[in-house]
Formats: structure tokens, C-alpha cells, sequence
């Protein structure tokens, strides 16, 4: 399982009972980080992305996002876009910095990526959950601090 501390803005990456992997993330400033139980439905090498608002000094467009994961669950649609992905253009991790995906410094998202279901078939950049190949459970839980 994957867990995503808003309030502390630590990710824990857990094998059972053990922690395997802990990192300083950034989550929502311009737009809330979604909380509840999700699975990762897809991965994604690298991916555009873009949105927010130019009337509101929010418009971001991000070509190749690295070690994108993609999550949802029953309230919160795959349409929607939120991810645990690498980050190029900040390195100011434990503080809000996002659209509301969770933000994390890209050879720890390689980690979390390559750790994490589904598993990419060998040869591939990309993958979506099955239910043989299903996606790791991700929670995320708190309060994002106010920036």
C-alpha cells in the first residue's frame, strides 16, 4: 500500500507491515489533493499535462511528466487526472506546490513507479490495472497545510 500524509506531506510505500520506501512530496496548493482509498489504474512513462486557469494565473502546461500513476476510486473518476508523478519544474518537496496531484522528486517516483502495481510487461512504457495485473492501493488521508 501506498500512503500520502497531507498534513505532514510524506509519502510511506509499505510491503505488508514494513515500510519500504518514505519521501517528502508536495500536494494541492491551487487545487485540493483528493483523500480517501484509490488504486493506481494506469502508468505512464511520461504524459502532457496542462489545465488551471490564465485568468487566474494558475495555467500550467508540462510536457513529459515523468513515472506518471494514475489514480481513482468510486467518487473521484479517472477522468479527473490525479496521480502520483515525478516533478522537473519544482524541488520545493514538503510544501503544497500542485494541481492536486502529489508531486514527488523524479528518482523517487521512478521507485514508487517501478514498486508499484500494475507491472509494466516487459518492453513497454505504459500499462492500465486488470484484474490480474491489478493496481496498488493508495491512501490518501489529513489536512493540506495552508500555504
Amino acid at each position: 500500500k501506498i500512503y500520502v500524509d497531507l498534513t505532514n506531506q510524506m509519502l510511506y510505500a509499505y510491503e505488508g507491515q514494513n515500510l519500504v520506501y518514505s519521501f517528502l512530496v508536495s500536494t494541492g496548493k491551487w487545487g485540493r489533493t483528493p483523500t480517501g482509498v484509490f488504486n493506481i489504474w494506469g502508468k505512464f512513462r511520461y504524459t502532457k499535462m496542462s489545465g488551471g486557469s490564465t485568468a487566474l494565473h494558475t495555467y500550467y502546461y508540462l510536457p513529459n511528466v515523468p513515472y506518471v500513476m494514475f489514480f481513482d476510486n468510486d467518487q473521484v473518476a479517472a477522468s479527473r487526472g490525479f496521480s502520483l508523478h515525478g516533478t522537473y519544474w519544482h524541488e520545493n518537496f514538503g510544501h503544497p506546490m500542485s494541481h492536486g496531484c502529489v508531486n514527488m522528486k523524479t528518482s523517487e517516483a521512478a521507485l514508487i513507479y517501478e514498486w508499484s502495481g500494475p507491472k509494466i510487461p516487459d518492453g513497454k512504457n505504459t500499462t492500465r490495472s486488470t484484474p490480474e495485473n491489478p493496481g496498488t492501493q493508495v491512501v490518501i488521508y489529513g489536512k493540506t497545510p495552508s500555504s
